[in-house]
C-alpha cells in the first residue's frame, strides 16, 4: 500500500505542497481505522518515550527513588530546556548523587526563548541538561543505578537498554527489525505502525497487572503535567491542555506523532513521509477532532490546522487543510 494523502497547503486556490503519509486508530485488539500502510516499519523516535520509561517503573527504580508524577512526565518529555525543564532535571540527578557529566545525551541550545536568549546574552553554552531529552536519560540513570550497570547507559548492549527493547517488543506485539541511534545517542527500535499504534491502545487501556499499572502511571504523570512534556506553544502541550487533560499525545522526530486515548481505549499513530513537522501537528489535530476529543472551534485546532498562513503584514495568502478522504 501507498502513503495516503494526509495534508495539503493550498495558496490562491491552488494546491501548493501536499504531506502524505501513514495513519492508525487501534484498541488492543487491533487497527480499527487506517490511512496509507499500517504495516510500514518506522522509528517511533521520541514518540516511544513512554515505553522507554516503562522499566523505570516495572523494576521498582522509580519507587526506590522516590520519583514523583513530575519526574514521570519528564522521563516522557521532548522538552524545551526552559529553566523549569533544566531545573527539575538537575534536582532529580542531584537527587540520586549524579551530575550532569553522568548524563550521555549531548548538548544543545535550548529551544524556549527566554533560556535560549539567556545563554545567547550571556556568553553560556548550553549543558546536556538543556537536551530535549535529558529527562528520559535521567530515567536512564535512575534504572541504571538501581540495576547496578556500567556508565555507558545508552549503549544497545546494556542492561537498561535491553530491558527497554524487551518493554517494547512485548507492548508493540513485535519482534523488532532493527535499531537506529536517536539524536540523543540512545537506540531507538523499529516497529511498525501498526505496532506502535497498539501499543498506545495498551496505554490507553492498561491490564490491571504491574505493567498495566505501570502504563497508567506515565499516562497520568503527562496528561497531570503536560508543560513539563514539551514547553510553552509547542504542540504536545498546546493539544492536551486544549483537551483537559483526557488525553495524552506525544510527538517523535521526523514527523511521528501518537495519542493515548483513556476514554475511549484507543491509541493513534501517525507518521508524514517527508518528515514534516507542520503536516505531523496538523494530521494529529485532525484525528483528535475526528475522535471528538478535540472541539473543532478550539483555538488549538485553529493554530495546527484551520487558520489562515499569513505573511509578513499580516495578510492570508494560504490555508492548510485535510486532503479528500482524511478526517477534516
Amino acid at each position: 500500500m501507498r502513503p495516503a494523502e494526509l495534508i495539503e497547503l493550498r495558496r490562491g486556490g491552488q494546491r501548493e505542497s501536499l504531506h502524505c503519509g501513514h495513519a492508525v486508530i487501534c484498541d488492543t485488539k487491533g487497527v480499527v481505522e487506517a490511512w496509507g500502510c499500517p504495516s510500514e516499519i518506522i522509528f517511533p523516535r521520541s514518540s516511544c518515550k513512554m515505553i522507554q520509561a516503562l522499566p523505570l517503573i516495572e523494576s521498582g527504580a522509580a519507587d526506590a527513588a522516590g520519583l514523583t508524577d513530575r519526574h514521570l512526565a519528564l522521563a516522557c518529555a521532548s522538552h524545551s530546556g526552559a529553566r523549569l525543564h533544566v531545573d527539575a532535571v538537575g534536582r532529580w540527578l542531584n537527587a540520586l548523587g549524579l551530575g550532569e557529566s553522568d548524563l550521555r545525551c549531548g548538548c544543545h541550545m535550548p529551544r524556549d526563548p527566554d533560556e535560549n536568549r539567556r545563554l545567547t546574552c550571556g556568553g553560556e553554552s548550553p549543558c546536556q541538561l538543556h537536551n530535549n531529552c535529558s529527562g528520559k536519560h535521567a530515567g536512564f540513570l535512575t534504572l541504571n543505578r538501581h540495576l547496578g550497570g556500567g556508565a555507558d547507559y545508552v549503549d544497545p548492549g546494556h542492561p537498561v537498554q535491553q530491558a527497554v527493547k524487551t518493554a517494547f517488543e512485548e507492548v508493540t506485539g513485535e519482534v523488532s527489525p532493527g535499531y537506529g541511534i536517536d539524536g540523543c545517542s540512545a537506540p531507538n527500535w523499529s516497529c511498525s505502525l501498526a505496532g506502535l499504534g497498539r501499543a498506545m491502545a495498551g496505554f490507553a487501556d492498561p491490564a490491571d497487572d504491574r505493567r498495566g499499572r505501570a502504563m497508567r502511571r506515565l499516562v497520568d504523570a503527562m496528561r497531570a503535567h503536560p508543560d513539563l512534556v514539551a514547553g510553552e506553544g509547542r504542540a504536545c502541550t498546546v493539544l492536551m491542555r486544549a483537551m483537559g487533560g483526557r488525553v495524552a499525545a506525544k510527538t517523535g522526530a521526523e514527523a511521528v506523532f501518537v495519542a493515548i486515548l483513556p476514554d475511549q481505549g484507543l491509541g493513534v499513530a501517525l507518521k508524514i513521509t517527508d518528515g514534516g513537522t507542520r503536516a505531523a501537528e496538523a494530521a494529529i489535530t485532525a484525528l483528535l477532532v475526528h475522535l471528538g476529543v478535540l472541539d473543532k472551534a478550539d483555538p488549538a485546532v485553529g493554530r495546527f490546522l484551520t487558520d489562515p498562513i499569513r505573511n509578513w503584514r499580516g495578510i492570508p495568502t494560504g490555508e492548510m487543510r485535510t486532503a479528500p478522504g482524511f478526517p477534516s
